[in-house]
């Protein structure tokens, strides 16, 4: 790859001309912030599940989280690129100097647009409901012979990232034609795993998981021709990654290993001290000057309120991330763009930097092993697995009896798998209404569902 091809300021399709004023890229921000996948994202889990009162993240305010740390990255790196690569009279000049933050930041605003209800545990209820059920018979025909081996994989290990694509980019029925119609620059840069399901390797970061179901693979190797992506395999099909996707991974890692702990500190899990600690440790670690960082502890010692001490550091935290990981880039920025780089900004951070690791077990220990978020994650499983147990057979029976044509009539008509041919578009369609509900949402479908709540 070149620098010049990252991008493309098309979409799959446009309506009418844009104002000069307002860029291609600033119009994907816009788009995903006002569309009703990413205003759902207020009712999901972020690790805390459905708080009630306490002052906590859920999903909707970390993508606003990273997107504004998106920003930042995208902000240093864009502008180095610039000076370094371009011409100020050149195209590429321009995008890198001031649009390259825009991508980033929509991107990071998308990031989990497709995580459904309850998160991870949400991931691993579809997933878990296909491999217990596979050879459960619908009108005499176990579930798996329904679907094609690359379709099983799918169904078998589902996963949030490329149903985030499916989202972005599907036309759903009633709405409009071309999705979202977002950039492709925008829509590469999510792309973490660019590979289908049965190329997954986890000896890899790019194909640890993957990034597109088989309903939308068309598309990826479209876009992926369009912005020349490297591809490493034809069969599975398996593609390098896209360089702006590391800044994208680079800020949603940095919110969720900061940030998570902040939380930890309001709910009571974690100490003052402990966090404090930490996050200094963070701060001192990372090649800032001595005189900075005593200034900073300063500070944080004459804050009286223990909630705002730990925001505070926690904004100096980030900052000294934000301009690390951007140096890491900058540093490999060959590697990256001969699609050579197999790591991550943060991952290599954490090599030279102690007080990273000790946060990641600190938080895996104490915070996402709390019991009640343990109980809600097997609360949240098992309320997915409930409702895919009721829909999945409803849809895939040729005769339906009067309760599976009353199941199937709730699917809202966006998703209304009655027009699709093959098995697998149908159970997509299952799919697509149940990861798209809220956790209160699910909860109170599968409530009613089940005679517990009428």
């Amino acid at each position: 790859m070149k620098w010049r091809d990252c991008y493309r300021a098309n979409s799959e399709k446009t309506n009418g001309s844009i104002p000069a004023d307002r860029s291609t890229y600033q119009r994907d921000f816009d788009r995903i912030i006002f569309s009703s996948p990413f205003r759902r994202l207020q009712n999901k889990t972020q690790v805390f599940p459905l708080p009630g009162t306490d002052f906590v993240h859920n999903r909707l305010t970390h993508s606003l989280e990273v997107a504004s740390v998106g920003r930042s990255i995208g902000t240093i790196v864009g502008k180095q690129i610039a000076r370094e690569k371009f011409e100020p009279e050149e195209d590429g000049f321009h995008f890198y100097d001031t649009q390259l933050s825009n991508v980033v930041a929509s991107a990071c605003l998308a990031h989990d647009v497709g995580n459904p209800a309850f998160g991870h545990s949400g991931e691993d209820a579809i997933s878990n409901y296909f491999t217990s059920f596979k050879d459960e018979p619908i009108e005499g025909t176990p579930l798996s012979q329904y679907f094609g081996e690359s379709e099983w994989e799918d169904l078998t290990s589902f996963e949030g990232n490329a149903n985030a694509f499916r989202i972005l980019t599907q036309a759903f029925k009633g709405k409009a034609e071309y999705g979202m119609g977002l950039s492709a620059a925008c829509l590469v840069s999510i792309l973490k795993y660019p590979c289908e399901s049965v190329g997954r390797n986890k000896a890899f970061k790019h194909t640890k998981k993957y990034g597109f179901f088989q309903s939308e693979k068309d598309l990826f190797v479209k876009l992926a021709n369009e912005l020349n992506l490297v591809q490493e395999s034809e069969s599975p099909l398996v593609y390098k990654r896209h360089p702006f996707v590391y800044l994208v991974e680079a800020a949603d890692d940095i919110c969720y290993n900061i940030i998570d702990m902040e939380d930890a500190h309001r709910k009571g899990i974690l100490s003052n001290g402990v966090v404090a600690n930490a996050f200094l440790q963070v701060i001192k670690e990372i090649d800032l000057p001595q005189d900075d960082f005593l200034k900073i502890k300063s500070k944080f010692e004459n804050i009286g309120d223990a909630n705002e001490s730990i925001a505070y550091l926690r904004s100096k935290c980030i900052n000294t991330l934000v301009n690390a990981c951007a140096e890491i880039f900058l540093k490999n920025e060959q590697k990256i763009i001969e699609a050579s780089y197999d790591s991550s900004l943060l991952g290599d951070l954490k090599a030279d930097a102690q007080s990273l690791v000790e946060i990641e077990k600190l938080s895996l220990e104490k915070i996402y092993r709390y019991p009640k978020v343990l109980e809600i994650e097997v609360a949240g499983f098992n309320v997915m697995s409930g409702l895919l147990e009721m829909y999945v057979p409803a849809v895939l029976k040729e005769f339906k009896d009067a309760s599976d044509k009353t199941l199937v009539r709730l699917i809202p008509s966006q998703f209304d798998p009655s027009e699709k041919e093959s098995a697998y578009l149908k159970t997509m369609c299952v799919l697509d209404h149940i990861s798209s509900m809220t956790d209160a949402y699910a909860v109170e479908h599968y409530r009613k569902l089940r005679g517990i709540e009428i």
